[in-house]
């Protein structure tokens, strides 16, 4: 006897923040790979979209806030700042502390907004002081700024102009706007 097709899948049914309001932060790509790593909607399944060049790696975890949907037709970007590397498919609990909101051109000369929240691993302890992105060191906020403006054009044809940084609460609304986003 067959069994129906499953067409759902974990990370399709899971919502942005857990039962008790905590942000959910899937990661994609974790910190100190060269591998980009996307979560695949249609085939349900983590997938290699690109490596990056030699001696260039993603600073912090990658992931995605799952259940929305950013202007770029993607789930909303997080970088996650923690202590060590998680793996692609982990969720983890975490405090938004901000956002780089920006616009990527692409290669018709076309822009689109794609914003990168930032968060907190609740389990960090190096980090677990950070409220917001204003309590960041200016030379760690600047480094992850450059890392989003240059590794976009490694991997495609597109340029990242960042528009400026926010705070939780702005970072906040831009989630509600994503889940309508997704709801639509």
């Amino acid at each position: 006897m067959s069994q129906p097709e499953d067409t759902s899948s974990n990370l399709e049914l899971l919502a942005p923040f857990n039962k008790d309001g905590v942000l959910q932060v899937v990661v994609e790509t974790p910190k100190g790979s060269r591998n980009k790593y996307a979560w695949d909607h249609e085939r349900r399944c983590f997938e290699l979209k690109k490596v990056l060049p030699a001696g260039m790696v993603f600073p912090y975890d990658f992931g995605f806030i799952p259940s929305t949907e950013a202007p770029d037709g993607d789930d909303l970007d997080v970088l996650l700042l923690m202590d060590e590397p998680a793996f692609p498919g982990c969720i983890v609990s975490a405090r938004l502390i901000g956002a780089f909101e920006g616009e990527d051109t692409l290669p018709d000369g076309t822009t689109r907004r794609n914003d990168r929240l930032l968060a907190v691993a609740e389990a960090s302890d190096l980090f677990e002081n950070f409220q917001t992105v204003d309590d960041l060191p200016e030379d760690f906020r600047r480094h992850m700024e450059q890392f989003f403006e240059n590794y976009p054009s490694v991997l495609s044809q597109k340029e990242f102009k960042l528009l400026r940084t926010s705070g939780p609460d702005e970072a906040g609304q831009l989630i509600a706007h994503a889940r309508k986003a997704a709801e639509q």
